[in-house]
């Protein structure tokens, strides 16, 4: 596995905390998965009757926080 970025070793670190057992390739894809399946279901876009009320900051901010996490997945799947 090659070196990966401090946050995508957290959420790693987090998944192996869980497992005594080598994780397969199909389980590194099941982890990125779920943390895009996450950014999808937490995009303002989704939050249709807070977004006309959220600042433009927030919404900016939770963006940004989501393509974290599909940057996170992108990792995981790339290893």
């Amino acid at each position: 596995m090659s070196e990966l970025s401090p946050a995508a070793q957290a959420v790693w670190n987090a998944f192996l905390d869980r497992y005594e057992w080598e994780v397969t390739t199909e389980e590194l894809f099941a982890v990125a998965a779920a943390l895009r399946a996450a950014a999808d279901q937490a995009a303002p876009e989704k939050q249709v009757e807070d977004i006309q009320y959220a600042p433009q900051a927030y919404t900016d901010g939770m963006r940004d926080a989501l393509a974290v996490l599909q940057e996170i997945a992108d990792e995981l799947e790339a290893q």
